[in-house]
């Protein structure tokens, strides 16, 4: 009879035109939420939880509350799709099949693919580049940012908190803004080493006021979404005009322009948004398996590069 009211309840809800709204404000979840916590967190219940729930899921942070919320989504896709309606989304996400401790799979391997490819990389950079390479200690600091970015995707994929979404956040913007610095360091630092250090220093004031703004005003996600835009488009404008000025002296100037046009027009894939592929790959986890190639171009094109300096500096070649 229960499950009866709860179906009523929901056709009436679908009907009255909350088809729009996401899954987690629909009654038939949130009673389903707390019918589950009262029934199963609290008392001899939760203790029988805590102990037969795997080392694993206790350590990544899954509390009693938080299952409750996934079998539930279950339930209240199951309505849905049952009814005919698409698939909505639960706390702003799409519904994950969990593999053991790792809310969404897919997106969590491919960071972590992500991360191994840059650091393969680096490795053979620094095997391939002596030291004394003028690009050599910027290239080291930006690929560290960049493995730091990809630790924290890993960790927010594999478990979305409070914590682990702002971290994961935050490094993407600081990798978008180190890649800037990275670019005035090669195109205009190295003959005029006090302007890079100025941008160095904006740069890093720019990154403390977004990260001041999205934890102590108001974490705005389309704000976020707006600044790492703009400043994704000064990165990209500012690399191609490099490679264009340079199509003439450098042959490896191509790799630099299509590692910054691929990493921007992949993105885009993001606006495909469709829910999970066997509730597993979606627009997000495509976007970061897409990018794992990248790395290799790009480590290719700083190869070339960090050898092409030093050996202008040898000759003393005054570097454009």
């Amino acid at each position: 009879v229960a499950e009866n009211t709860h179906r009523r309840c929901f056709i009436v809800e679908m009907a009255t035109g909350s088809a729009s709204s996401q899954g987690d404000k629909e009654p038939v979840y949130r009673d389903c939420v707390k019918q589950c916590v009262r029934t199963n967190c609290t008392g001899a219940r939760l203790r029988g939880f805590q102990s037969a729930q795997p080392q694993y899921m206790a350590l990544t942070g899954w509390t009693c509350r938080d299952d409750c919320r996934y079998q539930c989504m279950w339930t209240t896709v199951g309505l849905y799709q049952a009814e005919g309606y698409s698939v909505p989304q639960f706390h702003g996400k799409w519904p994950f099949a969990r593999f053991l401790c790792f809310e969404e799979p897919a997106s969590a391997l491919a960071s972590l693919l992500n991360g191994l490819a840059c650091l393969l990389m680096l490795l053979r950079y620094r095997s391939t580049v002596p030291r004394q390479s003028p690009m050599y200690h910027t290239i080291n600091a930006f690929s560290l940012v960049s493995l730091n970015a990809w630790l924290w995707s890993t960790v927010f994929h594999t478990r979305d908190t409070y914590l682990t979404e702002k971290m994961d956040y935050f490094c993407a913007t600081a990798v978008i803004l180190y890649s800037i610095y990275l670019c005035c360091v090669r195109t205009l630092g190295l003959r005029r080493p006090g302007v890079s250090s100025m941008v160095g220093v904006l740069l890093i004031l720019a990154f403390t006021s977004h990260v001041s703004y999205l934890t102590f005003v108001s974490f705005d996600y389309g704000y976020n979404m707006a600044a790492n835009a703009t400043i994704g488009m000064v990165n990209l404008l500012w690399w191609l005009c490099w490679c264009w000025q340079n199509r003439r002296t450098l042959p490896y100037w191509w790799k630099c322009g299509l590692v910054v046009l691929l990493l921007h027009g992949l993105a885009l894939l993001e606006l495909l948004d469709f829910p999970p592929l066997l509730w597993v790959l979606d627009a997000h986890a495509v976007w970061h398996l897409s990018t794992i190639p990248v790395h290799f171009l790009f480590y290719s094109f700083l190869i070339d590069d960090s050898l092409y300096l030093l050996n202008t500096e040898k000759m003393g070649v005054k570097v454009e």
